[in-house]
């Protein structure tokens, strides 16, 4: 059963809540109160709370002050804050202390209820994890794994009292004075098309690699997978350790030169700082940002100390002249441009993601501002798989970056010239209708087939043709259907299936409108008219 104690320096809200709620109800076994931070660390120290409800601002010590001695001395208790101000700053001061909520006064019974249940819930987890923690698999590489990922991942609050408990509810083997020491371990790109079954196992054999080589030096290392390609080591190192950043530096260089023929991919590595166990969660942070800033480099080690120089702001190319070059079908031209400025990029510091993101922007806005002059729609020119997966990449490194300006330049200049035979395109339209007159087809269907405008699509094919693409349709089924009234003898109902009418009824009255006979009359008369 759970034990709950409600802090706050008004009586009466004090026992406004405790009757708010049926307590007993929802296994609340015990409710306990207190109307200021000294009545509630005695109650701490006599009956240790499972959950508190606490006001933040209180006169002498706050609910602030109360949560950072509970974390410290009770970490397993969970708090739930009350306040009259919708102060965003005390929000956020909770929530790095480890507070589970944060409600604001008055709190309607059913709120307090809910919030209490979910933080119930949390204790349930965190208790059938301990016990799990208890049995013969605590040691198991996945209970590790687990175990990094709670700190990396904040479910465990950033403090040094929350990482020893949990170290020792689930049986960590871990030094008091032990420190970690991360590197980031990121998957550039594969040179090779691999499913993602293939990729993780790619990815297990990189772990594995890393492992190896790491307890070469002697050290004790957890490698863990953050998420797809990108993976953390985590080397367990003691005051007085050997190791230098020299040697891990040396170390992830020879890994990476000894993993890239094998694994067919490009790897960097981020090496991180030495850090106490509750502090992984920044560190890790911190190199996650280096990596995304990476978008110059390959198969590179970086040390996150390193000092680097700022330019800020990169100066862009002059889109005015590339979008000329485009709308003058120079695509040799401006992907020369394109090349050029982008590989001077990789040897000017401060280049980011920030300022490839810059880049990709105005890149966008000229490539649209054609397309859209062209009547083509990008959305359906760029809607294929490959498209897709070159835009989710451009933005990781300027080498991803280039193979996309590539990829739509040669895709965007190529249509245009295609739509500019406009004879062609018709005439691909035209099979292309003939081909499905038992489908419905909508004029927006057609056009998107050849990623135009419906009206531009219309324009075009009236001026070949003399007739719109709906007038073309119609003419096509009826044509067909006459033709298999007069040489066939289908039923009159399988011939408007063959044309793309499921209902009879409107075959036949759109036919006579055209013909001024039904199907049958029009078979009748053609047939014997030929036996004469």
């Amino acid at each position: 059963m759970t034990r709950l104690l409600i802090v706050d320096d008004e009586p009466f809200i004090v026992n406004g809540l405790k009757t708010a709620v049926d307590w007993g109800n929802i296994g609340v076994s015990a409710v306990l109160t207190a109307n200021n931070a000294r009545q509630a660390k005695e109650v701490f120290n006599d009956r240790k709370p499972d959950i508190m409800i606490c006001d933040i601002e209180m006169p002498e010590e706050s609910g602030l002050d109360l949560l950072a001695w509970v974390k410290e001395h009770f970490p397993s208790t969970e708090s739930i804050f009350l306040t009259c101000h919708a102060d965003f700053s005390f929000a956020r001061k909770a929530i790095e202390l480890g507070s589970s909520d944060y409600i604001l006064k008055p709190v309607p019974p059913e709120t307090l209820e809910s919030a209490v249940l979910k933080v119930m819930e949390k204790i349930r987890k965190q208790n059938r994890l301990a016990e799990q923690s208890q049995s013969w698999v605590q040691h198991h590489p996945l209970f590790i794994e687990r175990f990094w990922l709670d700190l990396v991942q904040l479910v465990v609050p950033p403090t040094e009292a929350a990482a020893r408990q949990v170290i020792k509810e689930r049986k960590i083997p871990f030094d008091e004075d032990m420190r970690v020491w991360p590197v980031l371990i990121h998957v550039q790109r594969w040179h090779k098309k691999i499913l993602q079954r293939d990729e993780k196992i790619l990815e297990y054999a990189l772990k594995n690699v890393a492992e190896e080589k790491l307890r070469d030096l002697g050290a004790k290392v957890n490698v863990i997978t953050l998420e797809s390609r990108k993976m953390l080591a985590l080397i367990e190192v003691k005051p007085d350790s050997p190791i230098r950043r020299e040697q891990l530096r040396d170390l992830f260089e020879s890994y990476i030169q000894s993993c890239r023929p094998y694994f067919y991919c490009d790897i960097s590595c981020y090496v991180g700082n030495i850090s106490p166990i509750h502090e992984i969660a920044k560190q890790t942070k911190q190199l996650l940002t280096l990596q995304a800033n990476n978008v110059a480099y390959n198969n590179h080690v970086f040390l996150e100390d390193h000092p680097s120089e700022q330019l800020g702001t990169i100066p862009m190319p002059d889109m005015k002249i590339w979008y000329v070059m485009l709308a003058k079908g120079s695509k040799t031209g401006l992907i020369s441009e394109a090349e050029q400025y982008l590989n001077a990029l990789k040897n000017r510091s401060g280049c980011d993601a920030r300022s490839l993101s810059h880049f990709h922007q105005n890149f966008l806005q000229i490539l649209y501002t054609f397309l859209q002059q062209k009547n083509i729609e990008a959305r359906q020119l760029f809607h294929d798989a490959t498209s897709a997966e070159l835009s989710d990449r451009a933005m990781h490194s300027i080498s991803d970056m280039l193979q996309w300006v590539k990829h739509v330049t040669d895709k965007a200049i190529g249509q245009v010239q295609e739509i500019e035979q406009s004879h062609s395109v018709v005439e691909k339209a035209r099979r292309y209708i003939e081909s499905r007159l038992d489908q419905e087809l909508s004029r927006e269907a057609l056009a998107s087939q050849f990623y135009l405008n419906p009206d531009y699509m219309d324009r075009l094919f009236k001026k070949e043709t003399g007739m719109s693409m709906k007038e073309y349709m119609l003419n096509e089924r009826l044509r067909i259907s006459a033709e298999l009234l007069q040489k066939t003898d289908l039923p009159v109902t399988e011939i408007a299936m063959q044309v793309g009418y499921t209902s009879l009824s409107a075959f036949t009255r759109l036919f006579k409108k055209h013909t001024d006979l039904n199907p049958s009359d029009y078979r009748q008369k053609h047939k014997a008219g030929r036996s004469k």
